[in-house]
């Protein structure tokens, strides 16, 4: 292909191209810089330039067909995202939060409430009813550093 006859093309075009590469621009930025937000717009600018492409419309409707897109991908991405249940907030160095709820085997007794139980390669502090080494037992809360179980 010649430069001419890509100009051509893109002159054929007209406005649409610009939303396309607008679009491939976000889509670029969210691999560059992830946050999940970025690739919903640069759908959106891709959709308004394919429209625009087919659809012979002004700078006002294309503006108001990507602020329109933009909307309603970045809310249903939104909606999707909550119903995933992934946490909305990142727990990050908090490890005794992704333990409530697991189930694990005792090594050692807990006696007088209190005891130590391994989960992955760190040893815990627990508080929860006497049982024998061997026990099963379910995390349901935290205080502190100290784990909180009742027997599975």
């Amino acid at each position: 292909m010649t430069g001419a006859s890509i100009l051509d093309i893109l002159e054929a075009l007209g406005p649409a191209w610009s939303w396309v590469i607008a679009g491939l621009v976000l889509a670029g930025a969210e691999i560059a810089a992830p946050g999940v937000f970025l690739i919903w717009l640069g759908l959106a600018a891709l959709a308004t330039g394919l429209a625009a492409a087919l659809i012979p419309m002004p700078w006002q409707g294309q503006t108001l067909l990507f602020a329109a897109l933009a909307v309603a991908l970045v809310g249903i991405a939104t909606r999707l995202h909550r119903r995933s249940g992934r946490p909305r907030r990142a727990a990050l160095n908090r490890a005794d939060r992704g333990l409530i709820g697991r189930v694990g085997v005792l090594d050692e007794p807990i006696v007088h409430g209190a005891g130590r139980i391994r989960f992955d390669d760190t040893l815990w502090r627990i508080k929860g009813p006497d049982l024998p080494a061997g026990g099963r037992v379910r995390v349901i809360g935290l205080s502190g550093t100290v784990l909180r179980v009742e027997a599975a």
